[in-house]
């Protein structure tokens, strides 16, 4: 059995989207991490994504702001979302399956696709 990482938690994170399957955060470690890469975002009658989405960058933006964070406990598929957009690397070594992997917002792309996030 494969030993699981260490996950550093963000506490005062929320969960996740209030009334819907959707998460923010992790509750443990999976010996697998979900490697990082960017997801395309198809359109969907189902618009609790994005609400899911929009609730995420808000908290990213109200918890982190600007500065580098560690992805944590922070939900991969969530992050999946928008990396490679409103979330990027934020290390030159950065490794996309590590819990410890430094990520920031790139504030003005998610302004500019998320804007009821800022308000």
């Amino acid at each position: 059995m494969a030993k699981t990482p260490e996950m550093p938690k963000h506490r005062g994170f929320p969960a996740g989207l209030l009334g819907t399957q959707w998460q923010y955060t992790l509750r443990r470690a999976n010996p697998k991490v979900t490697a990082l890469s960017a997801w395309k975002r198809h359109p969907t009658m189902d618009k609790s994504i994005a609400f899911a989405d929009i609730g995420f960058v808000q908290a990213i933006w109200q918890y982190f702001g600007t500065e580098p964070f560690q992805r944590g406990n922070l939900d991969g598929e969530r992050l999946c979302r928008l990396f490679g957009r409103e979330i990027l690397p934020a290390e030159r070594a950065f490794d996309p399956a590590s819990y410890e992997a430094l990520l920031k917002l790139n504030e003005p792309l998610a302004r500019k696709n998320f804007p009821q996030a800022f308000e």
